[in-house]
């Protein structure tokens, strides 16, 4: 089956079998492997990307699904240097493990592109479900708060 979709701002087209789903064409195929791989039953989050600018799970969407739509990855998020967001991330301190970093970073940056200025309740509220074993979740919040005062 081929499929045809905009990956991180480029048109392109990707041969894979009928059944496959958009976490791994993403990582086998196209070999970004920024998205990770968790739960595989989207309760996590880590492998959230952006279909038309909404987070979704890509371990659960159906690559026929994203036919003639814009995807974006955690490598897509900004094209030459980091975003604001990944730049508070780091300024924060987020990452332990690191694992579900760019399902996070996919997910507040879908909050601040719809709501610049989010407050704490709908930062709190907005990254429900995504998931971080080692309890980075204060940081994560500091690390948002800090993106959105540098927009």
């Amino acid at each position: 089956m081929t499929t045809s979709f905009k990956l991180n701002g480029k048109s392109i087209e990707v041969e894979t079998a009928e059944d496959a789903n958009l976490l791994w064409t993403i990582r086998e195929n196209l070999q970004l492997t920024g998205t990770k791989f968790a739960c595989g039953i989207a309760q996590c989050g880590s492998c959230t990307v952006h279909v038309d600018g909404v987070p979704t799970r890509a371990c659960i969407t159906p690559l026929a699904s994203v036919a003639g739509k814009s995807v974006t990855t955690i490598e897509g998020l900004s094209e030459k240097k980091l975003s604001a967001l990944q730049e508070a991330w780091i300024a924060e301190q987020v990452p332990q493990c690191g694992y579900c970093q760019s399902g996070q970073i996919m997910q507040a940056a879908a909050l601040l592109a719809e709501n610049p200025s989010p407050s704490r309740e709908e930062i709190v509220n907005h990254m429900n479900g995504v998931l971080c074993r080692c309890g980075t979740y204060l940081r994560i919040i500091k690390a948002i708060e800090r993106a959105s005062t540098s927009a």
